[in-house]
């Protein structure tokens, strides 16, 4: 195989035993008996890996770890621990650690911890060649370029990650950056709004369903859990599934069994969970909505994404970045391209809440371009006031209206109290998600702004 590992323990015994099982795996192996001794050696040469103990005479493991991520931080590294607990996994994990074993282990595990580091810096390595570090999520904020590095260092081992953001930060985006930044990333991302689907079918898409298992199973069918397998699956808006459906995902993620509607026995998955949610995970738990015991599985590594109004260095570069994205949908007949923003309705755009975040942003410049008669977005272009903020004042209710433009008003400004969550907004509406997906879709088609 060529690889290089560097194993540092000051147990002889276990110093021997692992470097036994390393070279019979094919691997050369360097060993030191003290972290100073490994420190020495890492000064010398860069190694494809470091497995090293925590607690050791003369210099402990995280000292190490510091080193080689301060000499060479793309090296996967591997603490052991006789001591450790789950916070000792989510500190070695921000400091960069690829993976965390508990003595004892078996030499399965050892073997699999290995060969995954070693994949994970192949893959890494081959991205960091083909894309920016940002992969795609445009940013020069400082507090959202030290979450991309945080996101990039745990996306080395396989922890589970609990992102918590408003609607339209783009919380699916950063789940795929870690996912592309893992060693899974060359298997299955699948992703599930828990939020979009009724809760009777939840279950079927989440585990599958076995041929007969109720009316209308005329085939097997795999669910999203099995599809991910060896892969990564992105749980999104767990918040919003119900108390029935939270045991059973809780199962999942602690024996990593799927138990298929109708099947007879579990299946094994072999998937990294990475869960997304616009409300407080901690406050549903508090009012009974989410389980504790699920929330903790989740929230092993916590991330939150800030709003667009809490970032507004990035509004430019969004900007910009949207109109390069839209410009080329040829919808302007024959007008001119659109290629950049005066300054005033730049002005306008930092200046805006966006209680919609970045999705909102999209769709106010896609919206420009549409309108827009020469090659400049104007303030005229941008129709934030004219949007629903204006639609849902309370002055815009007065006598006159239809009941029509009553219901649109209402419907909306109950969207824009709930954040636009649509299951949320259809519970105070006292309405289904369909019946409120249906008229949704009417306004769109009616030309009123979403």
């Amino acid at each position: 195989m060529g690889q290089t590992i560097l194993l540092a323990d000051d147990d002889y015994e276990m110093r021997y035993a692992m470097s036994e099982t390393l070279r019979r795996c094919g691997y050369t192996v360097e060993v030191a008996a003290c972290g100073d001794e490994a420190i020495q050696k890492i000064s010398l040469r860069k190694f494809d890996m470091v497995i090293t103990d925590v607690r050791m005479a003369n210099g402990d493991g995280v000292t190490v770890l510091k080193e080689v991520k301060r000499r060479s931080p793309d090296v996967p590294i591997v603490l052991i621990t006789a001591y450790g607990t789950i916070d000792n996994a989510v500190e070695a994990m921000k400091l960069g650690a690829f993976d965390y074993i508990m003595k004892p282990f078996s030499v399965d595990a050892l073997e699999d911890l290995v060969r995954r580091g070693i994949e994970s810096a192949r893959v890494i390595n081959n991205n960091s060649n083909e894309e920016g570090r940002t992969a795609g999520i445009v940013t020069k904020d400082p507090g959202m370029l030290r979450l991309l590095k945080t996101a990039e260092e745990i996306a080395f081992s396989d922890v589970t990650v609990l992102i918590e953001g408003e609607s339209g930060t783009g919380k699916e985006m950063l789940a795929r950056f870690i996912h592309r930044r893992s060693y899974r990333a060359e298997c299955p991302f699948v992703a599930i709004n828990c939020a979009a689907i009724p809760d009777g079918l939840l279950e079927s898409e989440l585990f599958g369903h076995e041929k007969g298992a109720f009316t209308g199973a005329v085939s097997k069918r795999n669910g999203k859990f099995i599809q991910a397998n060896t892969g990564t699956i992105l749980l999104d808006e767990v918040g919003e599934m119900s108390l029935p459906l939270q045991a059973k995902l809780l199962r999942v993620l602690q024996e990593r069994q799927v138990d298929t509607i109708g099947g007879r026995e579990p299946v094994y998955v072999d998937i990294r969970v990475i869960a997304t949610t616009n409300r407080s995970l901690k406050k549903e738990v508090e009012e009974g909505r989410f389980r504790e015991d699920l929330y903790y599985r989740l929230n092993v590594f916590p991330m939150l994404l800030p709003p667009l109004r809490d970032r507004k260095v990035d509004i430019p570069e969004l900007t910009d970045h949207f109109i390069k994205k839209h410009q080329d949908k040829r919808l302007r007949g024959n007008k001119d391209l659109v290629t950049k923003v005066a300054g005033e309705a730049r002005d306008l755009l930092v200046n805006h809440d966006w209680k919609g975040n970045i999705r909102e942003l999209e769709n106010i410049i896609e919206r420009a371009i549409l309108i827009a008669e020469g090659d400049t977005l104007l303030p005229g272009h941008m129709m934030i006031d004219d949007s629903r903020e204006n639609q849902n004042a309370p002055s815009s209710i007065s006598a006159g209206m239809s009941v029509r433009e009553m219901e649109t008003a209402l419907i909306l400004k109950t969207l824009e109290e709930v954040n636009w969550n649509r299951t949320r907004a259809a519970k105070l509406l006292n309405i289904g998600v369909r019946t409120l997906r249906n008229k949704l879709s009417e306004y769109r088609e009616e030309g009123i702004i979403l």
